[in-house]
């Protein structure tokens, strides 16, 4: 198995990024957008994340492929949520299982640690048994659930909510 490093997100990667971010669009209800992106409507999106500041991206590349990334984001557009983001991962298919969404958010928690950022916030729809696990690893707790959140696949999904503080007491 190769080495995976973990670095941040430049302009190069987006395609990859989207290609990650439409498998899930098109196979899951991971997320809920309903038709794949173009790499020109994600644009907007990865230009919202910088090499600084508390919006960021961070991929993992194994054999000079991106096969992984991690954001941190907006949690809503009033001012005063300005110190809560709202985290997001997502894996290539090749890629579950290996430990690699644990490298992504170690690292892009490590990235931001000096921003002022109050609270992290994840939404997970259910069911995900995996990714809850990775967020209470990192000690995210649940906060609630929204019942019937999103229509996708012929269905209603819902969607729990969970929480931490950027800085964690050890």
């Amino acid at each position: 198995m190769a080495e995976i490093t973990i670095r941040p997100a430049t302009r190069a990667d987006l395609a990859r990024l989207t290609e990650i971010y439409n498998y899930y669009v098109v196979n899951t209800p991971i997320t809920f957008d309903l038709e794949p992106l173009t790499v020109e409507a994600r644009e907007p999106w990865f230009e919202e994340h910088s090499a600084r500041g508390p919006h960021r991206v961070m991929v993992a590349v194994e054999d000079g492929m991106v096969i992984g990334y991690a954001s941190t984001g907006r949690f809503r557009v009033k001012r005063a949520y300005d110190t809560t983001a709202e985290s997001s991962i997502y894996c290539g298919p090749e890629a579950t299982g290996r430990g690699i969404g644990t490298k992504l958010y170690a690292a892009l928690f490590e990235a931001i640690g000096g921003e002022d950022i109050n609270r992290i916030v994840a939404g997970v729809t259910l069911p995900n048994d995996a990714s809850i696990a990775l967020h209470h690893r990192f000690g995210f707790r649940a906060v609630g659930t929204f019942t019937g959140n999103g229509r996708k696949f012929g269905r209603f999904w819902d969607v729990a909510w969970l929480e931490r503080p950027l800085k964690i007491a050890v």
